[in-house]
């Protein structure tokens, strides 16, 4: 089996997570880690989860106009999360209205990955590029970020091989 989702990562961590799966034991680790459940269940308690964090964490950061569970959004496109911003014109002024989109799986993930994939999204809202500024962020938000990307990435290696 290749491991998707951690490409990028040392052989020495690939090779603990490769003897992991192969004692049947990923998604119970995991599971230790990350033990409770993604409490946010419709749209209403996403959209104020969302913004609660953002008035934490971003105050000055531009509005949100809408944040939804999107079951289109699939992770073998990479895409956990979206954030865009949707511009038109409005009385000779160019207005923009964000939106978030969380794919609907992490309605069935830990808490913790639903938070990572939140502080990731409302990083964008500052930051467009995937770069040193933007994981700064994204730490500054959650520290445990990187953590919780790669325990992320293992819970969805779980899912793959029927472990999670």
């Amino acid at each position: 089996m290749t491991l998707k989702y951690l490409h990028g990562y040392p052989p020495a961590l690939l090779a603990q997570v490769q003897g992991l799966i192969d004692a049947g034991r990923l998604a119970e680790v995991v599971a230790q880690r990350h033990p409770e459940p993604a409490a946010i269940r419709n749209e209403r308690a996403l959209y104020d989860y969302v913004c609660e964090m953002k008035a934490r964490h971003m105050r000055s950061a531009p509005p949100l106009s809408k944040v939804v569970f999107d079951p289109k959004l699939h992770i073998l496109n990479n895409a956990l999360g979206t954030h865009t911003a949707i511009s038109r014109v409005q009385g000779g002024q160019l207005k923009a209205k964000r939106e978030i989109r969380i794919a609907t799986l992490f309605k069935d993930a830990p808490a913790d990955f639903m938070r990572m994939i939140v502080v990731h999204e409302l990083a964008h809202l500052k930051e467009r590029a995937h770069d040193k500024a933007f994981y700064a962020l994204c730490c500054h938000m959650e520290p445990d970020y990187h953590q919780l990307e790669f325990d992320l990435r293992l819970w969805l290696t779980a899912r793959d091989i029927g472990g999670g």
